[in-house]
């Protein structure tokens, strides 16, 4: 409609241009039959002056009366021209003003009136899909409200807490050093300053702030595939998603190679039906992406036992920190209570985690090879063609012989089917006709 209207203006924009051109050449008809007539009066003038002059030569008057015979000549033709153009001018402008404009806005009315009709249509279409869907939303609001009011803060906490735990155990109680009198001193992992070797260790502003103070600046990371970068728990359930991803695809892998061998089999028993080598591609493809894919699991396995193990020890480790008194300073007198407590607690640090701890499982793996099948058909199916089902796996039926859907196609151009008088087994999907209950 867009369109339709431009092409309106563009017809009236022509036909005005046409008119103005008209009047342009009429002006100009106009203005030479006036130049015309006033040169053949002038002319004419010359000429009866020089009649009466008595000092005129006959050559002189007869050369006057021939120029204003002449412009006389050209001024009769500009009228004739000046005329035909006016008229030609009425004549366009009447055919203007009374035929092609009163069209155009005829057209321009009538488009006008269409789109006013369609507006009111799609506002009518929209009022009523406002109508249907205000239940709608007002359902969602009322959905919304008591979604607000069942929100349970402590849950959701709880839910973002598990969901960004670190696994990191809390650091130990600082020791206290006694730089009174020259001594060795045994280094400790919770000791601050002190490092291995005995020396003692320059400490910079801030050289243990970012293992100590959860709440410290930190550092940009650079992301690595077994994702150490991340906190023990996190790293955890990382791997954890991964290694549940990998093995998916692995299976959908294996499922396609079954599938594979099943329509080559057919194939070079049946080779009006296919080539088996065209089959030799695929199934390569499919052997390598298995071969891979089962590299993947096994190193995202050792990946997730190191890190199972790591939350374990730091889950380990933090509460045999706790669950120890305070080591006493190294001035202080020796006290046996505190010595013997901290000797048992000691060997009850070094004890491997506790029971549950180890129970508990690294990853959980499903296997779909021992998932029972469905006992009743999903479906019925009649055979368009007959199939003589000779390969292993597959089933023979007649056209147009009745079957049950026991299993839909997968994608590999098979489908699991059970006879009426008893056997199930594989038969061509493009084979068969199906009805899903």
């Amino acid at each position: 409609m867009k369109q339709e209207r431009k092409t309106h203006f563009q017809e009236g924009r022509r036909a005005q241009q046409q008119l103005e051109n008209g009047f342009k050449q009429l002006e100009n008809s106009k203005r030479k039959f006036e130049r015309d007539c006033r040169e053949a009066e002038k002319a004419a003038q010359t000429a009866e002056r020089l009649d009466q002059d008595i000092n005129a030569t006959k050559a002189d008057v007869e050369k006057a009366k021939q120029q204003a015979h002449l412009r006389s000549h050209m001024a009769e033709e500009s009228k004739n021209e000046y005329a035909a153009q006016l008229q030609r001018f009425n004549r366009d402008q009447a055919h203007f003003y009374f035929s092609q404009m009163p069209q155009i806005f005829d057209k321009l009315q009538d488009m006008d009136e269409r789109r006013a009709s369609r507006l009111g249509a799609g506002y009518g279409l929209l009022s009523e899909a406002e109508l249907q869907v205000v239940p709608i939303i007002a359902k969602c609001l009322e959905g919304m409200k008591v979604a607000a009011e069942a929100v349970d803060p402590k849950h959701d906490s709880q839910v973002l807490i598990e969901l960004h735990k670190s696994g990191f155990a809390r650091p130990g109680d600082v020791e206290f050093e006694d730089f009174s009198q020259p001594m060795n001193r045994a280094p400790s992992d919770s000791s601050l300053g002190t490092p291995s070797d005995g020396r003692p260790e320059l400490r910079g502003p801030g050289r243990s702030r970012a293992k100590r103070w959860p709440f410290g600046k930190k550092n940009k990371t650079v992301a690595t595939e077994d994702f150490s970068h991340l906190p023990p728990e996190q790293q955890r359930k990382r791997l954890q998603q991964q290694l549940e991803e990998r093995n998916r695809e692995l299976q959908k892998e294996v499922d396609q190679r079954e599938a594979l061998k099943k329509m080559k089999d057919v194939y070079e028993k049946t080779p009006q039906m296919g080539d088996p080598a065209s089959l030799e591609p695929q199934i390569t493809e499919t052997l390598s992406n298995i071969e891979r894919l089962k590299l993947e699991v096994q190193k995202y396995e050792a990946w997730l036992a190191e890190a199972e193990s790591r939350v374990l020890s730091n889950r380990g480790d933090s509460l045999g920190r706790h669950a120890r008194p305070p080591d006493p300073p190294a001035g202080a007198p020796p006290d046996s209570s505190h010595n013997h407590g901290s000797q048992d607690n000691k060997e009850s640090s070094e004890e491997p985690p506790s029971e549950e701890g180890q129970d508990v499982p690294i990853y959980t793996e499903f296997d779909e090879d021992f998932e029972e099948e469905p006992t009743s058909p999903i479906g019925h199916c009649v055979a368009v063609y007959h199939f003589e089902g000779s390969s292993e796996g597959t089933i023979s039926m007649a056209e147009g012989e009745d079957l049950s859907l026991m299993e839909e196609d997968k994608g590999d151009g098979w489908t699991r089917v059970r006879r009426k008088e008893g056997g199930e087994g594989y038969v061509p999907t493009s084979y068969l006709r199906v009805t899903l209950h």
